[in-house]
């Protein structure tokens, strides 16, 4: 049986007041992606520095490759002997080195007499062959978020670390680093932790997804799993999800507005909230089994016209086949099946 790459046993950060990380625990094997959701304040960032050994456990247990790093006061190593490479937001590169240099930086302070030869395989392995003279400065957002990636993957450690590494890039940017990113690290079988508070970003990436929140995991598990079974009414907003909207459950439907669909299985009589994903809703004409709702804007959104609708309890944008006039009244065939619907 495989070893976890990392496993976090029940871990417990507090700063002052504030619970920071509670009780969180998740494991990831070798060669997998897990990505971590949250917005500002979740944890995610303080659990990252957790694994890295920047701080040290209140309680619980940190193991890489099998081995304790931390076990709040019964063990600790310290960062530079854990089998680990990070890459930050900001590139963290040495601008009086060239890329070479920063590249090899950590290859010679374990005293590797080949490290040239290695950095430049690093480089090559993110598509930077032959820039290895330049320096930092020289070079794109793009290409030095690259050289941190080779720096991080030169000593071919345990686990990769990397804290909302494409948040400084432009959409475009963004998204061809998000697929280097993919390939590179599966290339090389190398386990990553992996955290943003994008939730396509994630989806993209992971092997497994995470959503956190005021310290806690809410939910983990396979990019689908997560999306179209989102376990909380927080994980469901989170990922992208709209609503709330409000719906009451009878003992035989489940009515939104005039439309009446199957009440979910194990939802009690009463009031509660749905969120729907937009693909969930189709134009249709108006009859008993639609939903209708108000256009308040509509606009071309590349290669479909896209509407922000008034539904009962909320709007939503939605994807039209046409332009329509604000204050038009329009009807959608609702997916009830994938609804998420949760008690009030």
């Amino acid at each position: 049986m495989s070893i976890p790459a990392l496993e976090i046993r029940a871990a417990q950060k507090r700063y002052g007041q504030t619970q920071a990380v509670a009780g969180v625990s998740l494991s990831l094997m070798p060669g997998e992606i897990l990505c971590l959701l949250g917005p500002s304040g979740s944890g995610k960032t303080s659990l990252l520095r957790l694994v890295a050994g920047l701080e040290t456990l209140d309680g619980g247990a940190i193991h890489i490759a099998g081995a304790p790093v931390d076990a709040a006061g019964r063990a600790f190593t310290p960062p530079e002997r854990r089998a680990l490479g990070m890459v930050f937001q900001d590139y963290a590169l040495w601008p009086h080195l060239t890329v070479a240099d920063n590249v090899g930086l950590p290859l010679r302070e374990r005293a590797a007499t080949d490290w040239r030869a290695r950095a430049a395989a690093a480089l090559a392995e993110v598509g930077l062959q032959g820039l290895g003279a330049r320096y930092p400065h020289e070079l794109s957002g793009g290409q030095q978020q690259r050289v941190a990636l080779a720096r991080a993957l030169a000593t071919r450690p345990q686990l990769l670390l990397f804290d909302e590494p494409l948040s400084n890039l432009d959409a475009k940017l963004r998204d061809e680093l998000r697929d280097m990113i993919a390939a590179t690290i599966r290339d090389a079988g190398i386990a990553a932790l992996y955290i943003t508070h994008d939730q396509s970003e994630a989806f993209f990436l992971g092997d497994q997804v995470g959503v956190l929140r005021h310290g806690e995991l809410l939910q983990i598990g396979a990019p689908d799993a997560v999306y179209d079974r989102p376990a909380t009414p927080f994980v469901a907003h989170f990922t992208g999800a709209a609503g709330p909207f409000a719906v009451e459950a009878t003992d035989d439907a489940l009515i939104w507005g005039e439309a009446r669909g199957p009440r979910p299985e194990g939802l009690r009589p009463g009031a509660a909230e749905m969120f729907l994903r937009p693909q969930w809703l189709r134009p249709a004409d108006p009859d008993a089994g639609t939903v209708a709702g108000t256009v308040e804007v509509c606009g071309y959104a590349g290669g479909a016209w896209q509407a922000l609708v008034d539904l009962p309890g909320g709007a939503i944008h939605l994807r039209v086949d046409r332009r329509i006039a604000p204050g038009e009244r329009v009807a959608f065939h609702v997916d009830w099946d994938r609804c998420l619907v949760y008690p009030a």
